[in-house]
C-alpha cells in the first residue's frame, strides 16, 4: 500500500488503516470571536434605537443602551443580549458609567413638545452625551439628526435649533467630520472598493478615520413601529412614497416647498448605515443626507 498524500490515516481499530484525515478540516472551528467593539445606543429602546441595537447584535458587536426608562419593553429574543442602562442625559453624571469600555456611540435621542423642551432634548441632551463621549475617548459618534423641511423648521423651531446645535458640537468634538460626506463622498457615483472595509464599497480607498463624527439626516422614517401591544405599519404609507420621491430629487430643490419632497426612508436602512458608520473606520465622516443613507444601504444589500 502506498503512503498517504494528504495526511496520515486514522481508524477506530488499532490494526486497521482506512479513512484519511485532513488537517485543514480538523482545524476549522466555527466559533465566532468575542466582540472587540462595544456600541452604546442612546435611546436604544425607541423605534429607531431598537432597530439599531438589533442590527449591531447581528454584526457581532457588544451592545448597550442608555435611556430614561432603562430596560426595553420589547419582548423580542434579541433584547436579552443588550445591556440596558437607565439614566438621564439632562440631570447628573451618574449615567456616564455606561460609557465604560465603549468604542462607539449612536444617539437616537430626540423628542417633541414646547420649543424650550425640544431644544433641551434634541440639543442639550445630545451635547452632553457628545462631550462625555469625547472625554471618555470614544472614537466614533453617530448622531441621528433630521432633514430640513423648509417651513417646518420654523414651526418646530426648538426641535431644529436643538438638532443643529448638537450637530455643531459633534463636528467640533469629533473634528474629522465637517460636511465631507455631503459634497465629496456621497455625490460620487464611481465608488471604489476599499480594501480595509469589511462592509463593501466606500468612496475612499485605503483611508481610515480613527476619530470621526457622522450625522445622519433622514426625513420621515417608516417601518413597523411597536406602541404597547400594537404594531403600527408605517411602511404602508412610507414605502410607496419612498419609491416615488427617491426618483424626484429635482423637486427637492424647489423654493419653499422643495424640502417637502424629501423621500421617506426605511428604519432598517437607517439602522444599517448608522451601525456601519459607527464601526467601519473607512466610513467617511460628516453629514449624510437621506439620499446618502439610501445609497449606502443599497450598497450593503448587494
Amino acid at each position: 500500500m502506498g503512503g498517504p498524500k494528504n495526511g496520515r490515516f486514522l481508524s477506530t481499530e488499532s490494526n486497521k488503516i482506512d479513512e484519511p484525515f485532513k488537517v485543514e478540516e480538523a482545524e476549522t472551528v466555527n466559533v465566532p470571536p468575542p466582540p472587540s467593539e462595544k456600541l452604546l445606543v442612546l435611546g436604544g429602546n425607541g423605534f429607531v434605537g431598537s432597530h439599531i441595537c438589533r442590527e449591531a447584535l447581528n454584526r457581532g458587536l457588544a451592545v448597550a443602551s442608555l435611556s430614561r426608562s432603562g430596560g426595553s419593553s420589547l419582548h423580542d429574543s434579541w433584547a436579552k443580549n443588550v445591556t440596558w442602562h437607565k439614566g438621564n442625559l439632562l440631570s447628573s453624571d451618574s449615567w456616564k458609567e455606561a460609557l465604560d469600555g465603549v468604542t462607539s456611540v449612536i444617539s437616537c435621542i430626540g423628542g417633541f413638545g414646547s420649543n424650550s423642551y425640544m431644544y433641551k432634548i434634541n440639543g442639550t441632551a445630545n451635547i452632553n452625551a457628545i462631550r462625555a463621549a469625547g472625554d471618555k475617548g470614544v472614537k466614533r459618534f453617530v448622531y441621528i439628526s433630521a432633514a430640513d423641511f423648509g417651513l417646518a423648521n420654523y414651526l418646530l423651531k426648538g426641535y431644529y435649533e436643538g438638532k443643529r446645535a448638537a450637530e455643531t458640537e459633534l463636528l467640533t468634538k469629533f473634528p474629522y467630520g465637517g460636511g465631507l460626506c455631503d459634497s465629496l463622498a456621497l455625490a460620487s457615483n464611481n465608488m471604489k472598493l476599499s480594501s480595509s472595509s469589511s462592509y463593501g464599497p466606500l468612496p475612499f480607498k485605503d483611508f481610515a478615520f480613527s476619530i470621526a463624527g457622522v450625522i445622519l439626516r433622514p426625513g420621515f422614517i417608516h417601518g413597523t413601529r411597536t406602541v404597547g401591544r400594537m404594531k403600527l405599519p408605517l411602511g404602508v404609507i412610507g414605502s410607496p412614497l419612498e419609491m416615488v420621491l427617491q426618483h424626484a430629487k429635482p423637486l427637492n430643490q424647489l423654493p419653499l416647498v422643495g424640502p417637502l419632497f424629501t423621500p421617506p426612508v426605511n428604519v432598517t436602512a437607517v439602522a444599517k448605515v448608522a451601525v456601519r458608520a459607527a464601526t467601519d473606520p473607512v466610513f467617511p465622516p460628516g453629514i449624510v443626507d437621506v439620499y446618502g443613507i439610501q445609497r449606502f444601504s443599497q450598497q450593503m444589500s448587494r
